[in-house]
């Protein structure tokens, strides 16, 4: 699998982001290209970030840097760890949901 970006080593860290937890790519829906970071798609593409809609978050488009499984969003987004290899990943990721996926409408 191909990762764009500033990648830096084969676990899909880059320049942005490269703590020990931050082993995942994500599958940008608008180019379906895996970048490790919004960061990375908005220095290498040509395009603004297109989130990806709740109603598709069962597609394969999160890639664990660890053992490079594909997981899809609503796996990786309740899960503290793969579940294939047990890495963990970096749980300040979801601070950045919102740039990736579609978000539920608060009710007030």
């Amino acid at each position: 699998m191909h990762v764009y970006g500033a990648v830096v080593d084969n676990a899909t860290r880059c320049v942005h982001y490269h703590t020990e937890k931050d082993i995942i790519a994500i599958k940008f829906k608008c180019c379906n290209r895996y970048y490790p970071c919004y960061k990375c798609h908005e220095e290498d593409a040509d395009h603004s970030i297109e989130r990806w809609p709740q109603e598709q978050f069962d597609e394969l488009a999160i890639l664990c840097g660890n053992c490079h499984t594909e997981l899809t969003i609503r796996q990786y987004m309740n899960a503290v760890s793969c579940p294939h290899c047990h890495a963990i990943f970096n749980e300040r990721c979801a601070n950045h949901y919102h740039i990736y996926f579609e978000q539920a409408a608060k009710e007030e």
